[in-house]
């Protein structure tokens, strides 16, 4: 009977310690500003690992896109269930045949890693 009991504690304590491990935000087309918005999507949560990985997280399907070349070696080499991000990047009107820069992104993800 007590074994019933601890087992599911003890789950339950891991998967939430590996979820405080990490600090997630939601950010938003209207947040960043239509003009530097390089998502084809309205709204990405960003995540900043406890090892500095960077991802964006699509909210509906929770896939993940590497945003540094830490996340995206993790990718590389299979640690992580991934994508590239330019999957969800969407092409410069202002400078066609180039994508819309991350680093407005990239900058909201790094400053996760300080808190």
């Amino acid at each position: 009977m007590l074994l019933k009991k601890v087992i599911p504690a003890i789950l339950l304590f891991s998967v939430c310690g590996q979820a405080l491990a990490a600090q997630i935000i939601t950010v938003s087309r209207f947040e960043i500003g239509k003009d530097k918005w390089p998502f084809n999507r309205e709204e990405v949560m960003l995540t900043c690992e406890k090892d500095g990985s960077l991802f964006a997280i699509n909210p509906s399907t929770l896939m993940q896109y590497p945003l540094n070349d830490l996340a995206d070696a993790q990718f590389k080499a299979g640690q992580v269930k991934a994508q590239p991000i330019s999957v969800i990047q969407t092409e410069d009107k202002a400078n066609p045949g180039n994508m819309m820069s991350l680093q407005p992104i990239v900058d909201r993800a790094q400053a996760l890693c300080g808190k």
